[in-house]
This record gives structure tokens, sequence and C-alpha cells, in this order.
């Protein structure tokens, strides 16, 4: 084989078993024969439906300990937004999923959602139109969230 596509063979192989990892993490769901997109994708759908329930313990496995969230109102690292979401600063209530795409780049995965979000913020239940930017790292074989970022879109 050439040196390229061996490189690129390697890189698609270690990025599964970190998705692999993330399975453990998520569902259960059968992930083995799924695209590595469709897994973060899956993930993801996972994240929203965490976020909606509050369930703070499986979202601190996923966040990385150096993970960034940015919102309208600021950006923090990963306690300050599990704290948020704990006390129900923020309550993610749901995420309606219009569009999503995954990049692939080496060990990280980039997904972009467009969603309508329906969220209470400090006890006023808003809606908005975001468009969501995800980074997922392959980090010591472990997958994690290290990006969440949201930009507001629409009127």
């Amino acid at each position: 084989m050439k040196p390229v596509i061996e490189k690129n063979i390697i890189r698609i192989l270690t990025f599964s078993v970190v998705l692999t990892v993330l399975s453990l993490v998520s569902s259960g769901i059968g992930w083995a024969q799924d695209s590595v997109e469709q897994k973060i994708i899956t993930l993801s759908k996972n994240k929203w439906q965490w976020m909606a329930d509050k369930n703070a313990d499986s979202l601190a496995v996923l966040f990385d300990e150096k993970s960034v969230f940015v919102h309208m109102g600021g950006s923090w690292g990963k306690q300050q937004e599990l704290s948020i979401i704990k006390s129900g600063g923020i309550h993610y209530k749901k995420a309606d999923i219009h569009k999503v795409s995954v990049n692939v780049i080496g060990s990280t995965a980039i997904l972009l959602n467009r969603i309508t979000l329906l969220a209470v913020v400090a006890g006023r239940e808003v809606t908005n139109e975001f468009e969501v930017t995800e980074v997922y790292v392959n980090e010591n074989q472990t997958g994690k969230l290290g990006s969440l970022s949201f930009t507001k879109v629409g009127g």
C-alpha cells in the first residue's frame, strides 16, 4: 500500500476505536455497523437528551476536563457548564435538530447542528434557532467533547 493510504487507514481505525469507547459511555446502541459520522451524530443526540434530563453524571464523563462552552451570555469551562445544568440556570428542554453534518479531521470530529432550542434561562422559557458547533477529540484513546458553541441565527 502507499504510505498515504496506510496513514489514512490507521487514522480511521484509531478513530473507530475511540468511538467504540464512546458507545460504552452513551447508549449501548449497536454502533459497530454505523459509520464514524453516524456514531458522532448518535452521541450528539444522546448529549442533547442528557442535557434535557439534567443528567450531569453522563455529561461529566463526556466533557473533557479542558472543554469550553460558548453561549449567548458568555463562555466557560466544564465545571461551570455542569453546575449551570444541575442548578437549572439553563435547562435545555428540547433541541429540535433540523440539519446535521460531521467532518472528521485526523482524530478530531467537528459536528454542526442547526437546531431550534427550547430552553429555560433564568426562569424564562425561550426558543432560539442556533448553529451549534460540537468538537469531539481523541484524548488518550478516549473520545471527549472538547467544545460546544452556540451561534444564534435567524431573526
